[in-house]
């Protein structure tokens, strides 16, 4: 694993161009599933409702793709755990893009690339290049350009 030393913006740059990863496997499930579309009140029922999706394009649930964009929140600290005193703030997105549905029962992990550090008084941002493989599809189920404001804590 590499850590993240804001001292330093030799190892910050360091970091960019290298393929990170992968991450461990994670399994999406029905409940999963359930508990994002409860909590983002988006109750569609290609993500819900298992009888009537069996029937639509898919033959089954898929996940919600901000469900798997969310998921890069998880993997970017396994992939790049923060030291104590520094902090990693959503700054925004880049782009994403969706290539492939995420069935219910599919695994899916990540790799990351640093696209680039932009350092400034107190920490750097960061753009990161994260894949989201889905385990067996020829495609990803997600591709995303996260920027991340690294800072250090008070």
């Amino acid at each position: 694993m590499t850590t993240i030393d804001l001292s330093s913006v030799d190892v910050l740059a360091g970091l960019a161009g290298v393929e990170h990863g992968p991450t461990g496997w994670l399994t999406l499930t029905q409940d999963r599933i359930d508990t994002f579309a409860a909590i983002t009140e988006d109750r569609q029922w290609i993500h819900v409702d298992p009888v009537r999706a069996a029937a639509g394009p898919f033959g089954g649930t898929i996940g919600h793709g901000y469900f798997t964009l969310s998921l890069v929140a998880h993997w970017i600290y396994e992939l790049f755990p923060l030291p104590d005193g520094v902090t990693s703030i959503n700054y925004g997105l880049n782009k994403v893009r969706f290539p492939a549905p995420v069935p219910v029962g599919s695994r899916l992990r990540m790799t990351a690339t640093v696209q680039s550090f932009t350092p400034f008084d107190d920490g750097a941002d960061a753009v990161i290049r994260c894949v989201i493989e889905l385990a067996g599809a020829p495609k990803p189920a997600c591709v995303a350009e996260p920027v991340l404001r690294l800072v250090r804590a008070v």
